[in-house]
């Protein structure tokens, strides 16, 4: 049994096709500088990490402070710049995890939170990582922005 060659090639295009579906979009100019970890010479960097995978699919809201919001998933990151001080990150809702940083003028700080549970009642924690554990993270993850802007 002979198979036709338009066959062959229909079949071959479909698979490239899907391949490039699966293709990962460029990364933006901000997350470009982001993955650079520079620290700023009059304040700090403060990096909160979510891996994926994670406990759980669920988005997150987080609160940085008094200063702004976003929503984490999974294989997310975020790079907040502060003045010197006690920074604090806490999950919003009926979720309670929190950590303080103590943030010192021209230092990074790396923060991974892990959610778990359903959708209606996820729960966070958080902890200080290095940066090696940090830079994988980022490395597979894609940049959020604040829900709120920024007005620290």
């Amino acid at each position: 049994m002979r198979i036709p060659v338009c066959a062959i090639v229909r079949g071959a295009v479909a698979g490239l096709m899907m391949l490039a579906g699966c293709q990962q979009l460029p990364l933006t100019p901000e997350d470009i500088q982001a993955r650079k970890f520079e620290a700023v010479p009059d304040k700090a960097v403060i990096y909160l990490v979510r891996d994926d995978p994670d406990f759980s699919e669920t988005e997150a809201r987080v609160d940085f402070g008094n200063s702004l919001s976003l929503r984490t998933y999974p294989g997310t990151y975020f790079r907040w710049e502060v003045k010197p001080g006690t920074h604090q990150i806490m999950s919003f809702g009926g979720d309670t995890g929190q950590i303080r940083v103590q943030a010192e003028r021209g230092k990074v700080y790396f923060v991974q939170q892990r959610v778990a549970g359903i959708r209606m009642a996820p729960e966070s924690t958080f902890e200080l990582i290095n940066e090696a554990q940090a830079r994988a993270v980022v490395s597979r993850s894609v940049l959020v922005k604040p829900a709120r802007p920024i007005t620290n």
